[in-house]
């Protein structure tokens, strides 16, 4: 418990101070919003802060922060670390920029500013590899949700599909406010009540809370870096969110909102990928007896068996409830957005129902084609794509920052993560076996190299602004 307690306390403690550095890149604020000045009934509707707030945390709480943690929780208590503070220091920036630039640039999607920021040469290569990761999290989500859903009802999988996926299509289509607006409040709350009661089962339940080691507790002796940095995503850093963020920076009404909607969402995240990690330890009490039961029946099987047996029947039914909102959420926003990207691109009026639904069928059809794959295999790619998005997104906001902003230090808030994030993702997929198969140590030499080359360029376009002014 001891660790659950010092983890909230140093993720509020990064919420505080960030909170006086963050928000100056976007100072004097700028009003009235694109909500305001743009509103269409479907995509740009003012809301208020609290609404915002709930709809970007489900928006971004997909599987990633239950299944990526339990996952992750087989390299041992280092993943709480992880889970802290790649979330302050990466992951919160990652989405308060994401959110920021977007209200600043009219509400663009992540691609448009992707390709405005680091040149038009990115612009279909970004289209084309984040509409796909949209899919693929769609797919993800929907598969995920299906199987513990299986798990519950005993009902077939593809009886579970064709109900996720016809949410999916409303959701995508209908305005933001008629469907996700009036659903994601509510589903908001049952999501925090569903990891207060598998914490304080716990609690009651006698289970042994893990303390906290640096050791690598992996059964296989699996390396930390980078695979436990890309297994767990959601719960510290996810290019998804950035995907996410431009949805909810249409109904923003006041840009001074924006970090409690950003920042803070990923915050409570956080925790909530700190709890099922923290969960796994203690439930099965060794990363051996975990990794054991992920390998028999998956993530799913996992939650279900963690809830249904702290929680009681009730309570049980409930936490199970919540993790399959937790994906189903997130997979709906992630085919909205890439809907939004897609007509962005092609100039095409979001009131056109019918250009919509054709965007929206044909993308459903690359889900279903993905949702007969392997999940584990899925995870594997998906999770490294995520992660790639992410180092992308905090390039592409340290360029923002030196183009708009005075004091060009700032940019080192973003420039740390992806100097870190551009190691990780390199590295990994040069060493997997679903990638290069490289030897480890070449991989994390190619990694840094990549990394200080990056680094370089950073420096160069510091100089050339400095010139410029």
């Amino acid at each position: 418990m001891m660790v659950l307690l010092v983890g909230i306390l140093t993720l509020v403690l990064g919420f505080t101070l960030y909170s006086r550095i963050a928000p100056r890149i976007f100072m004097p604020f700028r009003n009235p919003t694109p909500a305001m000045t743009m509103a269409d009934g479907v995509d740009y509707v003012p809301m208020p802060t609290w609404k915002n707030y709930m709809i970007q945390l489900l928006d971004i709480a997909g599987t990633g922060p239950i299944f990526g943690a339990l996952m992750g929780a087989k390299w041992g208590p280092i993943v709480f670390l992880w889970i802290i503070l790649g979330t302050i220091f990466g992951g919160a920036v990652h989405d308060y920029m994401a959110g920021m630039m977007s209200v600043r640039e009219n509400g663009l999607s992540i691609t448009s500013i992707i390709t405005k920021h680091l040149g038009s040469w990115t612009r279909y290569l970004i289209l084309f590899l984040v509409v796909f990761v949209m899919i693929m999290v769609s797919a993800t989500f929907a598969r995920s949700a299906s199987d513990l859903l299986v798990v519950l009802t005993g009902l077939p999988l593809w009886v579970w599909m064709i109900v996720i996926l016809g949410y999916f299509l409303l959701s995508t289509v209908l305005p933001i406010d008629k469907v996700i607006g009036r659903l994601y409040p509510v589903f908001g709350v049952l999501l925090i009540i569903m990891a207060a009661t598998v914490i304080i089962g716990l609690f009651v339940g006698g289970y042994e809370f893990p303390g906290f080691s640096l050791e690598n507790q992996h059964p296989t002796g699996a390396e930390f870096l980078p695979d436990m940095f890309i297994t767990v995503a959601c719960g510290a850093i996810s290019g998804f969110h950035a995907t996410q963020s431009p949805l909810v920076a249409r109904c923003v009404e006041r840009e001074n909102e924006g970090f409690v909607i950003f920042y803070g969402a990923m915050v409570l995240e956080s925790v909530n990928a700190l709890i099922w990690a923290i969960a796994g330890l203690s439930f099965y009490g060794d990363t051996a007896s975990l990794a054991a039961a992920l390998g028999v029946g998956g993530a799913s099987s996992v939650v279900h068996e963690i809830a249904s047996t702290i929680a009681g029947p009730v309570g049980g039914i409930m936490a199970i409830i919540g993790v399959i909102i937790c994906p189903i959420t997130s997979g709906d926003t992630a085919l909205r957005a890439a809907r939004l990207m897609v007509s962005d691109d092609r100039g095409i009026d979001h009131n056109n129902k019918l250009a919509s639904i054709a965007i929206a069928l044909v993308m459903m059809l690359f889900i279903v084609l993905l949702c007969m794959l392997d999940f584990s295999v899925l995870w594997s790619y998906f999770s490294w794509l995520n992660q790639s998005l992410a180092t992308i997104v905090l390039w592409t906001a340290t360029v923002f920052i030196v183009k708009v902003v005075k004091k060009k230090w700032y940019s080192l808030l973003t420039v740390i993560p992806a100097m870190f994030m551009t190691v990780t993702t390199v590295s990994y997929i040069l060493h997997s076996t679903q990638g290069l198969s490289l030897d480890y140590n070449v991989s994390i030499i190619i990694g840094i190299a990549a990394s200080v080359f990056a680094f370089i360029l950073y420096l160069r376009m510091i100089l050339r602004s400095k010139e410029t002014e």
